[in-house]
């Protein structure tokens, strides 16, 4: 069976087969957020936890906290020992297969697993998984040897193209144009899966924080929708292209505020461009009356209203919805 101290924190199943990736929030006793990563099976009794550079301590400390009282499991901090490298983009597995002798096909490599694979004359520890809607794979290298890695990959992926990109590109351009959520932005103790668009047809049957709220959430249609919008007219009264950044309240195309069922106001979560689509992209929690793609609305930004549209309610991604660029 799956140690128990893995299951007991993660909304999803984590009782899958060693080299499987899982993505999955943590819950608070509400059925609020307080995580939200991916987990990687590395063996029966061994998993590695995965997540943001900001949260990293934080998800630290609510594992520590939810450890069995029986100390048979234990967890340590990895974080200064491995460096993690993403490569993704249509041309990825081309990239990945000059410097590897391993199988990276699809059928050899399938989304959704993780194996260690030899690159350059290192042994890496790669994720196949893509949180920028996009084929591709993390690679978990040891710290010291992380430069040789990047150069490995840089050198081979040059006539392809490859670009280094931070996490301003990762963060705001692939992740919206998909509807990926984000902690701390769309996922926080105020809100649940269901309105966010994160719920699964069915709840595992093993015990985990959260459950029993979350079980509850499911019984009744959500107040509130996650919605990705798009900005119809970027231009202010005095002729300035202005871009949203994130922050602005939502409101009716008359300037009302926007308020649901439990007093929540309507406000830009997450906002970058979606290069793909051709159109600055907003995420915001709607009530579920407006929450109606095609439906329009405003968004105040520096004391003006511009006007947006509900491009999509819930978590269909405005590119790719079939997600065929990920899974093949």
């Amino acid at each position: 069976g799956t140690p128990a101290a893995v299951q007991a924190v993660a909304v999803a199943q984590m009782d899958v087969r060693a080299g499987r990736v899982v993505y999955t929030s943590l819950l608070n006793a509400d059925g609020g957020f307080v995580g939200d990563l991916t987990i990687m099976r590395l063996g029966p009794q061994r998993f590695r936890v995965v997540t943001g550079g900001a949260t990293g301590m934080m998800d630290l400390k609510w594992f520590s906290d939810h450890l069995p009282a029986d100390g048979r499991a234990s967890i340590a901090d990895l974080t200064s020992a491995w460096t993690t490298i993403g490569l993704w983009g249509p041309r990825a597995r081309d990239v990945l297969g000059s410097v590897t002798s391993d199988d990276v096909s699809h059928a050899g490599f399938p989304f959704g697993t993780c194996r260690e694979i030899e690159l350059g004359g290192v042994s890496v520890l790669a994720s196949r998984i893509s949180y920028v809607g996009e084929l591709g794979w993390e690679l978990h290298v040891p710290f010291e040897q992380g430069a040789r890695v990047w150069d490995t990959v840089w050198a081979a992926g040059r006539p392809a193209g490859l670009v280094p990109a931070g996490i301003g590109v990762y963060g705001t351009t692939g992740r919206l144009e998909k509807g990926y959520r984000a902690f701390g932005f769309e996922l926080d103790a105020d809100y649940n899966l269901v309105e966010a668009g994160m719920t699964r047809p069915s709840v595992k049957p093993q015990p985990f924080t959260g459950r029993d709220a979350y079980l509850a959430q499911r019984e009744s249609p959500p107040c509130a929708v996650l919605c990705t919008l798009t900005v119809d007219d970027h231009r202010s009264a005095d002729g300035e292209l202005r871009y949203m950044l994130g922050g602005e309240p939502v409101l009716t195309p008359d300037g009302e505020p926007l308020v649901d069922a439990k007093g929540r106001h309507s406000y830009v979560t997450s906002a970058g461009s979606g290069p793909s689509v051709g159109r600055h992209l907003l995420m915001a929690y709607l009530p579920a009356e407006r929450a109606v793609a095609g439906a329009r609305l405003s968004v105040e930004y520096m004391g003006e209203p511009y006007p947006v549209t509900v491009a999509v309610a819930g978590s269909t991604p405005v590119f790719d919805p079939d997600n065929l660029r990920i899974r093949s």
